[in-house]
């Protein structure tokens, strides 16, 4: 079932990414010649509108490939230079389920502007899926919101003059909505005072909380306990804290990728697809005994925190990524001039060999951990 599970949430968030792509495209005239979920041998396909539309066997990614960007599939050659037989037919599949004399089509031929577009689209739409399944978590249960419900007696908040009942309204001059946020700025806190700015019956005040450290934990902690009642909203609030939802995820990916490159993540904490399977499977499990309803819940909750974290990492601008394609268009509007096409294509294709190879690094790490 967590196997299952994974699979589906994964391909959710995988068809919104590509989905992205192809919409924009195909509202900018681009030919999309292939929409693909999955990586690896084909499991069944078909063709409609122009696009071939493929199921592979790996549920590790996708892709969706444009007309003048990638080239056909059939331009794959055999050892002696001539097209291989599965070539041929794939090529004269394309020709056949595509109108060849109404428009090229071609992304090279697009304008910069709807390449950006569509370019930027992916992300985009991991940012709208977020926020539509993060309406279900806020309509269904609501928002846990920064409010105390206790301190730790001699604590830091408690000497600070918190108490029970106030409502945090920033940290360190940074927003804050959601109870969580709280937890995560606490975590991250090397000591530093931190100036809180409260909320008490309707009024705002402020003031400082030195974190004290805890021995046994290895960490400081500013001594606010809350967050365990979710507060549901109404319409409006709905909304509000859907947006504020997304917004702590991309938040979260952000400041674990700074982390991350400033050598404060360890090795261990870094997952890929089998380590995100165990952890929908633990999900699962913990949900079990509440029922089918939390079950649910849980699950879109996670998928809320994959499709952030997808959105984010795709913006990067590395090469291979979408934020890597999305710097040479810039480049491009900026000069008025494009890269050329075979020196873009060498970036990118370097970029690809990297990811697969971080891929099989992550996947050693998650099998690290179960064996």
């Amino acid at each position: 079932m967590s196997i299952i599970l994974f699979i589906l949430i994964f391909g959710v968030v995988v068809i919104s990414h590509e989905f992205g792509h192809m919409l924009i495209a195909k509202l900018n005239g681009i030919t999309v010649v292939e929409f693909s979920v999955g990586m690896g041998p084909v499991l069944c396909k078909f063709h409609k509108g122009g696009t071939k539309y493929t199921l592979r066997l790996f549920p590790i990614g996708g892709a969706c490939m444009f007309e003048g960007e990638v080239g056909y599939s059939s331009d794959v050659l055999s050892k002696d230079g001539e097209k291989t037989e599965e070539a041929v037919t794939e090529e004269k599949e394309f020709v056949a389920n595509t109108d060849l004399d109404k428009t090229s089509g071609s992304f090279l031929d697009a304008k910069v502007g709807a390449r950006i577009a569509t370019v930027l689209a992916g992300p985009v739409f991991n940012f709208i899926l977020a926020f539509l399944l993060a309406l279900i978590i806020v309509g269904g249960i609501g928002s846990d919101l920064p409010t105390i419900s206790q301190l730790t007696e001699g604590g830091a908040a408690e000497a600070a003059g918190l108490m029970p009942g106030d409502r945090i309204v920033s940290l360190n001059g940074k927003r804050i909505h959601l109870y969580r946020e709280i937890s995560f700025f606490s975590m991250l806190n090397g000591g530093e005072d931190i100036k809180v700015v409260y909320e008490r019956d309707g009024k705002e005040y402020s003031t400082t909380i030195t974190p004290y450290y805890d021995q046994e934990a290895g960490r400081y902690y500013m001594g606010i306990l809350g967050g365990y009642e979710y507060t549901k909203m109404d319409l409006g609030g709905t909304l509000l804290y859907s947006g504020y939802e997304v917004k702590y995820q991309i938040d979260n990916t952000i400041k674990s990728l700074q982390m991350l490159v400033q050598g404060k993540v360890k090795r261990e904490d870094v997952s890929g697809p089998v380590g995100m399977a165990q952890a929908v499977d633990t999900i699962y499990n913990a949900s079990k005994p509440s029922g089918v309803y939390y079950i649910f819940l849980n699950m879109v909750s996670f998928a809320i925190l994959l499709s952030a974290n997808l959105g984010v990492l795709n913006l990067l601008p590395l090469p291979a990524l979408d934020g890597g394609r999305f710097v040479f268009l810039l480049i491009e509007a900026i000069r008025r001039k494009p890269v050329p096409p075979e020196k873009e294509g060498i970036v990118h294709f370097a970029g690809f060999v990297l990811l697969m190879v971080l891929m099989v690094f992550v996947l050693f790490n998650d099998l690290s951990r179960i064996f």
